[in-house]
């Protein structure tokens, strides 16, 4: 069996017992809806035509039980379709959550070739028709073939004739709609990927919202984006085209077939070989023959639409992490924070060239190593590497004498903090920002790590303190505010090793000469990478390593490196 198929049906096992159930109340409506025309044709052929009536009683007591089936019908049609609508919708949260779920597993390197936007689309707009499709698929599977199949036999017994007439037709309708099946399915593909376009654009225009006014291209924004919805409305109108001549083309055919029927009922009745209570039974169940053919292009439309969001769903769901913990992957205990690169080379993918080459690193615990160095030599690269958020193409990096590779990644990661240049802050309250370090941690622990990373005045200052909300990325605060956040979140993580990427660079000096003092306190004890633009943020620093296209181009203490006259002097000789 197809693995996707599989994975397909799997999504019903949660809910096996209420998809029976669904699936019964699906076949007693169309039992039911089988039996109505037999009522009628025993109340006026075997009734009244042939006069064996022998009190208005018997009518009335089919009567009543044309009403019981009546009820029954009602109840089971709401069940499936409040009950079954439900089924759908509780399949489809969770096709989302395990879809959300993967999303956190998979690497950086896959979020570097990703849009936004298009993964945005894939979690929500992507799943929506499987709603639709897990519900009513089967219910109208089960509906159209008993009424097909118990109309058809029906029909036999009134007149065989005429019903292989009705018959004759179907082959050609199904050939017809297989077709257009096959068209619709390669335009609804061609929609949802520009639905994900869509919503990439608006993800991206939003997110940058301050840039396009600052520069006052709203009108380039507003073309860009009216140049992506023509062509989802040309993806759509392609669709509806098809549609259309689906459509168009069954209910013709099934015109045609009635006509074919009435006239030959005609010669029927003029040649006494049909009667007119088998004429309106003849009706009637020809309209259940044919009533699957013209809902069978509705139910194609849904079953496109939907495989084609679960083949979106499954593209993502098929993909390997990159990032993984190895079979025999260990959790150290006593973890001291000693880190070491030995001969590490590192690229960003198989048609990239390398960034670093050959790089050794020693790094004692409590240590504190400052990179610098020009744009694009690997110092961020470096950093990225520690926490796995990639993973080397040659050599090793040891953490405490352990290769991280054979780490748990949620060990490694719960043990390094990392305060970057573009913090990012949480659309939430200032407590739930800095809780975010450890979702355990009291009210007093939050408290007591603003204090620490010289943030607890400021926050104070704020209109509702520790519960005021900051914005979507803390757009309320400033850039020291809102690095002093950062810096109160890994002092409440607490970990062993640091990396601060440039996390003062963007910063005026007198924001800088605070978040400094905090950076200073919470390195105190711990193992520490700091990528430096300013220079005179690093006088301290046990070791200084100069990176250059060539590698590590120089190393050593800060009066050592002005000493020695070479790259390092040159890049604090600019600065001051």
């Amino acid at each position: 069996m197809n693995s996707r198929f599989k994975k397909f049906l799997s999504f019903y096992k949660p809910y096996i017992g209420l998809f029976i159930a669904d699936i019964t109340c699906s076949a007693v409506v169309a039992g039911v809806a089988l039996i109505f025309p037999l009522c009628i044709r025993y109340i006026t052929k075997d009734l009244l035509e042939a006069g064996v009536l022998e009190s208005s009683t018997q009518i009335y007591m089919i009567g009543l039980a044309m009403l019981g089936l009546v009820a029954i019908q009602v109840g089971c049609q709401f069940f499936y379709d409040y009950r079954g609508h439900s089924m759908g919708a509780m399949m489809e949260r969770d096709m989302r959550q395990q879809l959300f779920e993967h999303y956190q597993k998979l690497s950086f390197g896959f979020y570097d070739e990703q849009k936004t936007g298009q993964l945005m689309s894939r979690l929500t707009n992507d799943l929506l028709s499987l709603t639709e499709l897990y519900h009513h698929a089967p219910e109208d599977i089960i509906i159209f073939s008993l009424k097909f199949i118990g109309s058809a036999v029906i029909l036999c017994t009134i007149n065989v004739k005429l019903t292989l007439i009705a018959l004759a037709f179907i082959p050609f309708m199904a050939v017809f709609t297989f077709i257009f099946n096959k068209r619709l399915g390669s335009s609804y593909k061609k929609n949802f990927e520009e639905i994900a376009n869509i919503n990439s654009k608006i993800e991206d225009n939003l997110s940058g919202i301050r840039v396009v006014q600052s520069f006052s291209n709203e009108q380039y924004e507003i073309e860009k984006f009216k140049i992506q919805n023509n062509r989802f409305l040309k993806s759509r109108k392609r669709i509806y085209f098809d549609e259309a001549v689906m459509y168009t083309g069954v209910e013709n055919f099934l015109l045609v077939l009635q006509i074919m029927i009435v006239v030959f009922a005609a010669i029927s009745i003029s040649k006494q070989s049909l009667g007119i209570a088998d004429l309106l039974t003849f009706i009637l169940y020809i309209g259940y023959l044919l009533e699957p053919i013209p809902k069978l292009t509705h139910t194609v439309r849904q079953f496109q639409e939907g495989i084609s969001g679960f083949n979106r769903f499954m593209e993502i769901m098929e993909l390997e992490p990159d990032i993984q913990d190895s079979p025999n992957a260990v959790v150290p205990i006593n973890i001291r924070g000693d880190i070491e690169f030995k001969n590490v080379s590192f690229r960003y993918g198989e048609s990239y060239e390398n960034v670093l080459n050959n790089i050794s690193i020693t790094a004692q615990s409590g240590d504190y190593i400052a990179l610098v160095g020009p744009s694009g030599v690997g110092k961020t690269t470096i950093c990225s590497l520690i926490p796995r958020f990639y993973d080397v193409q040659d050599g090793e990096i040891l953490f405490d004498g352990v290769n991280i590779k054979d780490i748990k990644l949620d060990t490694l990661r719960k043990n390094i903090g990392i305060v970057q240049q573009d913090v990012f802050l949480f659309d939430g309250t200032v407590i739930e920002n800095i809780r975010y370090g450890n979702l355990n941690a009291a009210d007093e622990e939050v408290i007591e790590a603003a204090k620490k990373a010289n943030a607890h005045e400021f926050i104070e200052s704020l209109q509702d303190g520790y519960y005021t909300n900051i914005g979507q990325r803390g757009i309320k605060l400033s850039g020291g505010q809102k690095q002093r956040l950062s810096i109160a979140r890994a002092f409440l993580k607490n970990p062993p090793v640091l990396i601060f990427d440039e996390a003062t660079s963007s910063l005026d000096n007198e924001s800088e000469l605070v978040v400094q003092q905090s950076m200073e306190k919470l390195s105190e004890n711990r193992t520490t990478f700091v990528i430096a633009h300013r220079l005179s943020t690093i006088k301290k620093a046990k070791k200084i390593l100069v990176l250059t296209d060539d590698g590590i181009s120089e190393q050593g203490t800060h009066e050592e490196l002005i000493a020695v006259g070479g790259v390092y002097a040159s890049l604090y000789e600019i600065q001051f």
